[in-house]
């Protein structure tokens, strides 16, 4: 099967990653998932919410936003309070990026992952999540490097992306007109020694069987694992700089 956007089932769409877009946040990264475009922020605070305080454990949360013409037609701001898309999307951002760091070693920090959709076609909370752990993992080696840490906080790389099953077809990867018609998608958030963080998954027009489902979990596995190399790629020079020799890249 040979998609819209002359892509084989298999195929991730074209991606890019750019860190330091801009020069305030500890670190931040624009990533291109096709059409889709993310900007991620890592913000870093001293102090923790109240109620982690005495537990001698950090912090890392997240927020997401739809910019107003990040979609085709307007889509408004959220000024009256988030829906629940949003804050459900969020959580799911909060909880993967969670997954690639030790809280113990972050004791006294709150780091806020801030992902404002540029664009949107599809599979803009895994391209968050994928951009997002640039951003965090930028800020935690500038925070270890600096000495504001004993230790670098990072564990694990972590990254998502989607699938689904399109006229009894398993692509990965979808867009916006492929994840609107699926009869089932899948978001998949791995960290990199592949343990699973979180399987969201919805059968919107048929049932599937455990094989089908399998076969897309293996189809989404081997993208992000292509997607872990990105993130590597993009890191590479700030944590060399860094680091030097000790660098760990994705880590």
């Amino acid at each position: 099967m040979v998609r819209n956007d002359g892509r084989a089932p298999s195929d991730l769409r074209p991606v890019r990653i750019s860190i330091d877009t801009y020069g305030y946040a500890e670190g931040s990264a624009l990533i291109a998932m096709g059409n889709t475009c993310v900007l991620c922020t890592a913000s870093v605070e001293e102090g923790v919410p109240q109620w982690l305080r005495g537990q001698q454990r950090g912090w890392v949360t997240a927020e997401y936003a739809l910019l107003p013409r990040s979609t085709a037609q307007r889509t408004r701001r959220e000024r009256s309070g988030l829906s629940g898309r949003t804050q459900e999307i969020q959580r799911l951002i909060g909880r993967a990026l969670r997954a690639a760091v030790s809280l113990e070693a972050l004791d006294g920090f709150t780091v806020t992952i801030d992902c404002d959709v540029l664009q949107a076609d599809g599979g803009t909370r895994t391209a968050s999540i994928t951009g997002g752990y640039v951003a965090l993992a930028l800020a935690m080696h500038r925070l270890s490097a600096a000495g504001r840490l004993a230790a670098n906080p990072l564990q694990h790389a972590v990254a998502a992306v989607s699938a689904g099953y399109v006229g009894g077809q398993a692509l990965l990867d979808l867009d916006y007109s492929e994840d609107s018609v699926a009869d089932i998608d899948c978001n998949l958030v791995l960290i990199d020694d592949g343990a699973i963080v979180e399987v969201q998954s919805t059968a919107e027009a048929r049932a599937v069987s455990r094989a089908e489902f399998d076969a897309l979990l293996d189809l989404a596995t081997d993208g992000i694992h292509r997607l872990l190399a990105i993130q590597r790629e993009a890191l590479a020079p700030v944590v060399e700089a860094l680091h030097g020799d000790r660098g760990n890249v994705a880590h």
